[in-house]
């Protein structure tokens, strides 16, 4: 049975990174109506008569998106009955499936009766979540944290703290990313880093589009400062512990990657490769955030039962 779970966990992962890439590349094709306002047929038909390539975007999406939303579902059930002593596992079980039929849901009420922009921007950032959860839920499968020792890690109250804010705000950042797409807003700026290099504080003439797009570059520059400088400080403090030494090497190349093919999207002029190659790479960071949180809980919970035990045995007056 738990050899089915490793299999399940691992297929859910990828398929979850398919629901990711496939969601972006909906948006990036303007394919959100291939199948007109019918959901979840297409056209109102199982097989329409006429094929678009919009419509086989927009139906390979769903298709895939349902079939695993089983396969999570499966992943959550299994999880739950075989390794629900495990901390974490129900909460990641409960938090993979609400995610995944959430973002389906919003889906499927812009495709009924259209939605807002702002709020249409939420539907990766929500993906997002329900991908970061499943990815957990197959590390503990895999007890991962077994393997290199996790319980032996303490991190400091205050690097908890800047973990957790550093998550958060990367949701915001993935809302403004997403928000620029969903205005249109890609290429408005065509310079970088500065949306005209030759005027870089010429504010006052910036369209609304060009505000977003300026807004979300900024909140990006501040994510990539703010992750290196965490990057120092993790490995600078923890430095005899491979988890946070290797874990933050790969967050921090993978954020400055991130920036990398933003930079190119404006320079081969919203590329689709490069576009997706930008959504799975932040699906990538924002897992290794995740995984990260996981830690930071698990310290905070023996940094607590340390000071249990320090209280219990320490000499009374």
């Amino acid at each position: 049975m738990i050899k089915l779970l490793k299999w399940l966990s691992v297929l859910a992962t990828i398929g979850m990174v398919f629901v990711l890439i496939g969601g972006a590349l909906v948006t990036k094709t303007e394919s959100g109506a291939g199948c007109g306002s019918s959901w979840p047929l297409c056209e109102g038909q199982f097989l329409p008569d006429e094929i678009t390539p919009e419509l086989v975007i927009e139906l390979s999406h769903r298709l895939v998106t349902g079939g695993v939303g089983f396969v999570v579902l499966a992943l959550s059930v299994l999880a739950w009955r075989k390794i629900g002593h495990i901390r974490e596992v129900k909460f990641l079980s409960f938090m993979s499936i609400f995610f995944l039929v959430a973002q389906a849901l919003i889906g499927a009420a812009a495709v009924k009766w259209g939605q807002s922009d702002f709020v249409l921007a939420a539907h990766f950032g929500i993906s997002l979540i329900s991908f970061a959860s499943v990815f957990l839920l197959t590390l503990l499968v895999f007890e991962i944290d077994k393997k290199f020792d996790a319980s032996s890690l303490l991190i400091k109250k205050k690097h908890r703290i800047e973990i957790y804010a550093l998550t958060i705000y990367t949701l915001i950042v993935v809302y403004t990313g997403a928000l620029v797409r969903h205005v249109e807003a890609s290429l408005v700026c065509g310079d970088w880093p500065f949306c005209t290099n030759g005027a870089p504080l010429q504010l006052s003439s910036f369209r609304f589009d060009q505000w977003v797009h300026m807004g979300h570059r900024l909140a990006a520059g501040l994510l990539f400062i703010w992750t290196i400088v965490l990057f120092i400080k993790m490995v600078k403090n923890y430095r005899h512990n491979k988890i946070m030494v290797w874990g933050w090497t790969v967050t921090a190349g993978l954020i400055t990657l991130q920036v990398f093919f933003g930079a190119m999207i404006i320079f081969t002029l919203l590329n689709l490769g490069i576009a997706l190659m930008h959504a799975f790479i932040i699906s990538c960071y924002f897992a290794m955030l995740s995984y990260f949180i996981l830690l930071s809980n698990r310290s905070a919970k023996y940094e607590k039962i340390n000071s249990i035990r320090k209280t219990r045995h320490s000499p009374r007056p």
